[in-house]
């Protein structure tokens, strides 16, 4: 059995471990660093096209970051958070076109508006709040709004065609949002990556067992898939970034962190136009509200994609149950998770969200027809000849233990790390791969303390991602400054 010796082990070939390998790489190019997946090909998972949202997560129109309060007000934070958050991996891929390590911008990001519409007198009341709210501070300050319809046949034709004249209505704005092909990405960060003598990819491999050494080091078997021969890594560091894959293997990997957390598996589904005629007439990403108990990756949203170079319109997703934790996983997954620190929380949650289980069961016996009258309230002439359903990715949200023993189920994502700094892994799913520098470079900042402090790494950060250090959403001038150089470098404005 050999044992190959890393800096760096990255489980998992999506854009998590591509972009921590990428930061690492340009900080200390000396680092030996291997890249394992348990599928044939890079970014087949969460990462893929059609397994992603797709849109540049930035806050402009997702209306679940921006939940109303009790009192009536409108909580902005979490929108403020996500929006600074992609700002830095703006700054980053900018970096990276200008080092050649990615290509032309429009190959992976283009300007698509990104717009929020809402119907009904109810909720047309909350999206006036909330854009008072976010149109006060600088990172929002270009959102527009109105509730005119003439206004809003300009600004998303589909959606308000034959739309009757006495419905309230309202939208807002953002003319500078994205549409960003995370897989397309990926798939060249590694290929730059695999010119490195120091970077190992190893592909159709996996993981079956993880175990820390005395040193402090780990020793990680992974079995070839092809040829069943096992044979063991050790390595320095490991980062488990393998969708929603990392949770086992957090769980093997037996670190005190890990226990407690468990997993709830959601799958989702597209509708996908087929007319050419009906896709060149939407141009932008339109979110609604989320249904009563549905979880945050179901936020329906009229959604123009550019896949491989081509313009695509998809609407969704709809959610479905699953025991799979990944889309090519196995219907065991969510019982072999189980364990004696995480079964009370994931019963506690299961007690406690019924109108949850109740959304999902109702979401998965939905039919062709069902979806598309759903489809109807964006774009009300839709036919059912001209959608197709698709399946699109796997997500395991967050149960976590609360300090009373029961479960809470988050909606987010969060790093979990080892107390020596020797392994992290992410768990949750959105915002996911907008915010992807950012929790990358948290990895970095946990894991790599030492070097971290060092002047070099300190000054090569602040070259890759120049807000390093700086909180954006109080610093009005840097957040100009440097959004307008993104946006001419990416080619957005």
């Amino acid at each position: 059995m050999a044992l190959k010796k890393v800096d760096v082990l990255l489980v998992g070939a999506g854009v998590m471990s591509a972009t921590l390998a990428s930061l690492l790489s340009q900080l200390d190019p000396s680092l030996r660093i291997m890249m394992v997946e348990r599928l044939s090909r890079v970014a087949q998972e969460s990462t893929h096209s059609l397994n992603n949202a797709g849109t540049g997560h930035a806050g402009y129109c997702e209306l679940n970051y921006t939940p109303q309060q009790a009192d009536g007000s409108v909580a902005i934070e979490r929108a403020l958070e996500i929006n600074a958050a992609f700002e830095m991996s703006l700054q980053f891929w900018s970096y990276l076109v200008g080092q050649g390590v990615l290509p032309t911008p429009e190959k992976f990001i283009n300007p698509i508006c990104h717009q929020s519409f809402v119907w009904g007198e109810e909720n047309v009341a909350f999206l006036r709040k909330r854009y008072a709210a976010m149109r006060k501070h600088h990172l929002f300050e270009e959102m527009e709004y109105s509730e005119d319809h003439a206004v809003l046949r300009k600004w998303m034709p589909l959606v308000m065609r034959r739309r009757s004249a006495k419905q309230p209505v309202a939208a807002t704005r953002v003319k500078h949002g994205t549409d960003v092909d995370f897989g397309f990405m990926t798939r060249k960060l590694v290929q730059s990556l695999k010119k490195h003598p120091a970077f190992d990819l190893q592909l159709s491999h996996t993981i079956v067992g993880l175990k820390q050494h005395a040193d402090g080091r780990w020793h990680v078997r992974m079995q070839d898939n092809l040829t069943d021969k096992v044979c063991t890594v050790d390595a320095g560091f490991v980062f488990l970034g393998a969708g929603g894959g990392a949770l086992p293997l957090l769980q093997k990997s037996g670190i005190p962190e890990a226990r407690g957390y468990g997993g709830f598996p959601v799958s989702g589904q597209w509708l996908i136009c087929k007319n050419p005629d009906v896709v060149k007439l939407h141009c932008s990403k339109v979110y609604g509200k989320a249904a009563v108990g549905a979880p945050p990756m179901s936020v329906p949203h009229l959604d123009a994609r550019i896949i491989d170079g081509e313009l695509a319109l998809l609407f969704g997703p709809f959610a479905s149950i699953t025991t799979k934790f990944l889309k090519q996983g196995s219907a065991l997954d969510l019982f072999t998770s189980l364990k004696t620190g995480n079964l009370k929380p994931m019963l506690a949650v299961a007690r406690d969200n019924p109108d949850l289980a109740r959304y999902l069961i109702g979401e998965a016996f939905q039919t062709h027809k069902e979806r598309v009258a759903t489809l109807r309230n964006f774009y009300t002439e839709a036919k059912e000849e001209d959608w197709v359903l698709a399946s699109a990715g796997q997500r395991v949200q967050i149960i976590k233990g609360t300090d009373k023993g029961g479960g809470k189920l988050e909606f987010g994502t969060e790093i979990v790390t080892a107390r020596d700094g020797s392994l992290a892994a992410l768990l949750g799913a959105s915002p996911g791969a907008s915010t992807s520098v950012q929790a990358m470079i948290e990895v970095i900042e946990r894991c790599f303390k030492p070097r971290m402090k060092s002047a070099d790494w300190k000054r090569k950060m602040k070259e890759m991602v120049p807000s390093y250090g700086v909180v954006l959403d109080e610093d009005v001038a840097l957040l100009r400054e440097l959004r307008h150089q993104t946006l001419m470098t990416l080619r957005l404005a």
